[in-house]
């Protein structure tokens, strides 16, 4: 399964995809990026003429790469290509380092602790492009290989 493949899948879109390209997936972990455009919809009042990332925003971003990415690529073999998993983030406890300003781009990596009857649980971290440590920790989710209304 290609980085594009698993980035249609995600059940995210505009303007709450925070995946720009996804690398090194593998049984083990994954690595992505995504740069925080100037314009991004919550920089208008966080915080005034000081815009930073929300940590939300961080810790969904770390959720989008480092579980629900990796988790995907987990169930290949067991996703149905038409449609998106079903995805429910059951916990998460983070850490967090150092601001993102508008226009930065984020390294998000992402190693798997377990995944067992679709739950995945991940040690997850995000880098600056300087290699300094943003934010990181143990988020879990479960991922069933297809979405049920």
């Amino acid at each position: 399964m290609t980085s594009d493949q698993i980035i249609a899948l995600l059940p995210y879109q505009e303007p709450f995809l925070f995946v720009d390209t996804l690398h090194n997936i593998s049984e083990k972990g994954i690595t992505g990026t995504y740069t925080f455009k100037n314009d991004e919809f919550f920089y208008k009042g966080h915080f005034k003429e000081n815009s930073i990332t929300p940590g939300v925003i961080l810790t969904e971003t770390m959720a989008q790469i480092g579980v629900v990415s990796l988790g995907i690529y987990l169930l290949k073999d067991k996703l149905e290509l038409d449609n998106n998993p079903k995805i429910t983030l059951t916990s998460h406890v983070v850490d967090f380092f150092l601001p993102v300003y508008p226009n930065e781009t984020v390294t998000v990596i992402s190693k798997k602790e377990y995944f067992r009857f679709n739950k995945l649980k991940c040690k997850v971290k995000i880098l600056n492009s300087n290699k300094e440590l943003i934010c990181r920790g143990l988020i879990s989710g479960m991922i069933s290989p297809t979405f049920q209304e």
